[in-house]
């Protein structure tokens, strides 16, 4: 079978077209970049180039965006050209040529302010009903995005998988202050428990998406690690997290201390993924309780396949002020 990876020298595009070639798939990898996983350089804005790409194919992976690091290095209009015209010439040319799925990255992202607690209130329970709310426009587009996706799937019966994915990248965070407060893989371990997932179970949610595509025709997925958490400890989490995660892993803080870790103490936010993986049959092998598990046993909290992968960074520039620009 033939299938199609857009943004294949990207972080997510290697990761699925190296999957992708271990299963024996003929693999089209496009990208504006050359790479070792890319078979195809150019635009998908480039209508001939796409259709020229997109024959004979039976799966799309449309992993390719301008991202939130590019909100002010990159102007609106490039966002726009990118992320909504690059996916119509995407959903036109799969059309065109009979392809049977089509599977949009998509990200969370999209919630935007949705996702910021009422003063005094609980934590937001992020599930894909809430209703979104993007605060930039890499989330504008991304929903714009997919939206074309519900459109194309109503319009000309093509089946459409959003997947609203959570944090995979390996690159430090973009905001200072978490940056000096913490250590870059206890951040990343902490985020595990409500906005993270693991690069090799975001490619597996990819797979189970085009599986089922067919049957579930559009909708859309939160992506992200299990959380340890219910909606009733949305409040608590909002005064007191590590108390609330000391219920569910009593000795992580034996285990933080040896690290010279700590937790942050709340949460503003927590991903909820039931839907992914009651509808989508995904079991997201790498959460908090695992990385536990790995640092306890001095082993590799996540994939091997994000290890191969490792750092694609995000701008050829080197800021000064973290690892890109960020939109004051």
């Amino acid at each position: 079978m033939r299938v199609l990876v857009t943004g294949s020298s990207g972080h997510l595009g290697e990761a699925l077209v190296r999957r992708l070639l271990d299963l024996r798939y003929e693999v089209i990898g496009i990208d504006q970049m050359v790479g070792t996983f890319t078979t195809h350089n150019g635009s998908i804005t480039d209508t001939d180039f796409v259709l020229k790409c997109m024959k004979e194919v039976s799966v799309v992976f449309h992993a390719a965006t301008l991202h939130k690091p590019h909100v002010v290095t990159h102007s609106v209009q490039q966002f726009i050209d990118t992320n909504i015209t690059g996916t119509l010439r995407l959903l036109e040319a799969a059309v065109a040529a009979g392809v049977k799925r089509f599977v949009f990255t998509s990200t969370t992202s999209v919630f935007g302010d949705a996702m910021e607690p009422a003063p005094g209130g609980p934590a937001v329970w992020v599930t894909p009903a809430l209703a979104p709310m993007p605060k930039n426009i890499y989330g504008i587009t991304k929903v714009a995005a997919e939206d074309l996706c519900r459109l194309f799937y109503r319009k000309q019966g093509l089946p459409c998988v959003v997947l609203r994915t959570s944090r995979f990248f390996p690159e430090m965070d973009d905001d200072r202050r978490k940056r000096e407060a913490y250590d870059d893989m206890n951040l990343k371990v902490n985020e595990l428990l409500f906005g993270r997932v693991d690069l090799a179970d975001v490619v597996t949610a990819h797979l189970l998406a085009a599986e089922n595509a067919v049957a579930i025709g559009f909708d859309r997925y939160v992506i992200s690690a299990t959380t340890p958490f219910s909606r009733e400890d949305m409040q608590a989490l909002q005064h007191d997290a590590p108390a609330v995660i000391r219920r569910y892993f009593p000795g992580f803080e034996k285990l933080y201390d040896r690290l010279k870790w700590k937790m942050q103490p709340v949460m503003d936010r927590v991903y909820d993924n039931t839907k992914a993986r009651k509808e989508l049959g995904w079991k997201p092998e790498y959460d908090f309780g695992r990385a536990l598990e790995a640092l306890e046993n001095n082993q590799d909290v996540f994939s091997p396949l994000a290890r191969q992968v490792g750092s694609k960074g995000y701008h050829s520039t080197v800021f000064t002020e973290g690892p890109y620009p960020v939109e004051k």
